[in-house]
């Protein structure tokens, strides 16, 4: 039985990355954001210059033999600083939809599954918060809390939980209705238990397209804030940053402001391809099998 239950679940694996990887986009995607983040990884290896080095007297340098994408307007090398970009974008996305989806998850279970008061509470929250632009909530907090990439996820993360709750409450709706759960209410399990070893994992499937997306949009809001001169704080390389810094040189190194926004373009382009992959291999319906 146990045997059988494993190669069930090694069956399921072939099935998902079968149905992940039968289109040549969302390969493509997949490429592109293991290509940024192994360069975010390997940053203090590849990188051949330190991102925060000045010199004077090599600014506003075009691309060169000593220099491949040329220098920036305190002499700093652009290359570097788009390597070691790479990591800031990441980390900031990365961390931000991972606060965003714990929290959001776990609210939007409590929503569904107690009603009542606590899901008016938690869903009014909600509202309030959704009323509020995600990028003008994010400067208002920023202003209140600061800058830097520890206070910029977390605020980019509470700013994007009403997606979460939302979605895991439309979710958590319809599988507390099953057999099984009542089933499991008249054995007598907890309630925490049914959450989160019967409902949760049940409802995973679309929270999971919602995070590859989220990535994305998040990196996006991290680079405009930092573009605004209120997210990551200087000298800490970010591609907003660089982007805010060459926009006054695009005429004479039009390099140092366009390969950062063509960083920050790949990067969201193939967050979504890849998440548009996931998306049609987690439902049957997309891969044929309903």
């Amino acid at each position: 039985m146990e045997e059988k239950k494993i190669n069930r679940k090694a069956e399921n694996r072939k099935k998902f990355f079968r149905a992940l990887f039968k289109r040549k986009i969302v390969i493509i995607g997949a490429v592109g954001v293991g290509i940024f983040v192994l360069m975010a990884i390997l940053a203090p290896l590849i990188a051949p210059y330190d991102p925060a080095a000045v010199s004077l007297m090599a600014t506003n340098q075009g691309p060169s033999a000593e220099h491949l994408l040329g220098t920036d307007n305190f002499g700093r090398d652009v290359l570097s600083r788009i390597i070691y970009g790479a990591r800031v974008s990441l980390l900031v996305g990365v961390f931000a939809v991972a606060i965003a989806c714990v929290i959001g998850t776990f609210l939007g279970m409590l929503a569904a599954y107690f009603g009542g008061w606590v899901d008016a509470v938690i869903m009014r929250m909600c509202e309030a918060v959704m009323a509020i632009p995600n990028t003008v909530l994010a400067m208002a907090l920023i202003a209140v809390f600061g800058g830097g990439m520890r206070n910029l996820a977390i605020i980019l993360g509470v700013s994007t939980i009403p997606g979460y709750v939302r979605m895991m409450r439309a979710q958590a709706l319809s599988t507390k209705e099953l057999d099984y759960i009542m089933a499991g209410k008249l054995q007598g399990s907890s309630n925490l238990r049914l959450m989160y070893k019967h409902i949760l994992p049940n409802c995973l499937s679309p929270i999971i397209v919602m995070m590859t997306q989220q990535v994305g949009q998040t990196i996006l809001v991290e680079a405009g804030l930092s573009f605004l001169g209120i997210g990551i704080s200087i000298p800490t390389a970010s591609w907003g940053t660089m982007v805010s810094d060459g926009k006054a040189f695009l005429m004479t190194n039009p390099v140092f402001a366009i390969s950062p926004g063509v960083c920050i373009a790949l990067l969201v382009i193939c967050l979504n391809l890849f998440g548009d992959g996931i998306r049609d291999a987690l439902d049957p319906r997309l891969r044929g099998e309903a």
